[in-house]
């Protein structure tokens, strides 16, 4: 399973969700076709599958093994989203793309939520910042929609954003 959802995450990365026919994402999974409909008996389940895999490797490579003070890792995992955003998908978050795709979807806006609040969840364990669980992600948000636009000024920016929420005043 976890073969054909890291060929899918890439051919959905790669295509977008409207473009690749079933037999690209068969080629994409390594796999038969019968073997990528038992594991993933529809396009809703392709979907699905791919997005869990994006989710775990995205959570893993953004926050394990950040520094222990927790300005070092606001720092840290803000650069971490700047390259995903350099490497893995440099037009913006692949699960926004997958709801504004199948905007009807339940369970395509309920991923979208579960790993959002995921990520809120982690970047302020990871700073301290709890009960900024929003404004974290907010920024994070920003950073990531405006990563096409502006690059490595945008991870300066929503680093300043970041560090202005420890002020007394914010």
């Amino acid at each position: 399973m976890s073969k054909i959802s890291e060929g899918l995450e890439r051919a959905f990365a790669s295509q977008g969700f409207a473009e690749p026919s079933v037999e690209d994402l068969r080629d994409a999974a390594g796999v038969s076709l019968r073997t990528l409909y038992k594991y993933t008996p529809s396009r809703a389940e392709m979907v699905l599958a791919a997005l869990e895999n994006r989710h775990q490797r995205y959570t893993t490579r953004v926050f394990d093994n950040l520094p222990k003070e927790p300005e070092k890792a606001l720092d840290a995992f803000l650069s971490r989203i700047g390259e995903w955003m350099e490497t893995e998908t440099s037009h913006g978050c692949l699960f926004h793309a997958a709801v504004a795709a199948d905007p009807g979807s339940l369970p395509l806006r309920q991923l979208l939520e579960h790993h959002k609040y995921e990520v809120a969840k982690r970047a302020a364990a990871a700073t301290g910042r709890f009960g900024a669980e929003t404004e974290l992600l907010v920024i994070i948000e920003g950073l990531t929609q405006t990563w096409p636009l502006r690059g490595e000024a945008a991870v300066k920016a929503a680093k300043r954003l970041s560090h202005a929420l420890r002020s007394p005043s914010s």
